[in-house]
């Protein structure tokens, strides 16, 4: 069967102008309507609107975007369904996904800035009962240009509200992207708001290092590392020496694999981090402004080759 293409159609007063992506479930179009202006659809691909899971995981999704509203967060206009074609009318954004900007060696004040921003918008979905579950740089839209934001896909998010017995996901399967998921997740139960902390965690640690806190060379290796090792310390990869004690803690903190031990909210995580990643570059217990030597891959090596004997 030949890919489905739908530009040039109307749907519910939507034109769509060009196909812009594809997931495995769904087509992105850019499109125009009258009264919004430019915007994105979302159509549900032919193949999966038989599936009927597959179709009440997509209004859900349109359901649970429409009830956040936050200025970090994609805006639902609409969603339904016409002529067999179910959709999902979006704000349209500009800007790359953030997994673009790993490699850029963004500042731990930029990095915090991104975080504030999606803590919002977290914070927002938490007010309404509402678990993203599938936080990763590909989900977010960020505009180095405006400086702006954007988390979108509820597509596996969940509500907490909800009674556990309208679950779309079999129990004992974890949903979620693995370098990114709560080690609590790997079960298939029930997580709460601290597996979003967590996911903002190691995004942030993606972003300083290029890296993720856990290296498995394969997903069974990372799943049986998130579930048995602590993460990598964010000063020990080649570019985490150059974060403060201060920021690397604050992130290795919710990062830890017992959602108790992490910070309470999303919020909380943010402010303590714009605050570290702010504060002068002094490492603590150092004097007249000389720091210590930071223990990254350099600095180990260095207090290897100048210890005393």
């Amino acid at each position: 069967m030949p890919p489905e293409d739908l530009t040039g159609r109307t749907i519910a007063s939507y034109r769509l102008l060009e196909q812009v992506g594809e997931g495995g479930t769904a087509t992105v179009y850019r499109a125009e309507h009258q009264e919004i202006g430019e915007c994105a659809i979302k159509v549900l691909r032919q193949r999966s609107r038989s599936d009927p899971t597959a179709v009440k995981r997509f209004l859900r999704e349109a359901g649970y975007g429409s009830r956040v509203e936050h200025e970090a967060v994609v805006r639902t206009y609409d969603f339904g369904e016409v002529d067999g074609l179910y959709y999902l009318a979006l704000e349209w954004v500009t800007g790359r996904p953030l997994t673009e900007f790993a490699a850029a060696s963004l500042d731990p004040q930029t990095v915090a800035h991104i975080v504030s921003q999606l803590a919002g918008g977290l914070a927002a979905a938490h007010a309404v009962g509402i678990i993203h579950r599938d936080l990763k740089p590909e989900n977010i839209i960020y505009d180095p240009e405006t400086k702006q934001t954007k988390l979108l896909d509820f597509g596996i998010a969940r509500d907490s509200r909800e009674d556990p017995a309208e679950r779309l996901t079999r129990t004992g399967f974890f949903v979620g992207s693995l370098n990114y998921v709560a080690p609590e997740a790997l079960s298939g139960e029930l997580v709460d708001e601290s597996a979003d902390i967590y996911s903002l965690a190691t995004i942030a640690y993606y972003l300083l290092s290029g890296q993720h806190p856990h290296g498995g060379r394969s997903p069974r290796e990372v799943f049986q590392q998130l579930l048995t090792q602590p993460p990598t310390p964010l000063r020990d990869t080649a570019r985490g020496a150059r974060v403060s004690r201060n920021v690397e803690a604050l992130i290795m903190k919710s990062l830890a694999r017992n959602p108790k031990e992490r910070h309470p909210d999303v919020l909380a995580f943010a402010a303590e981090l714009s605050v570290a990643a702010a504060a002068p570059d002094q490492e603590p217990g150092s004097q007249n402004g000389e720091t210590e030597p930071r223990p990254g891959v350099f600095g180990s090596l260095r207090s290897l080759f100048g210890r005393k004997t």
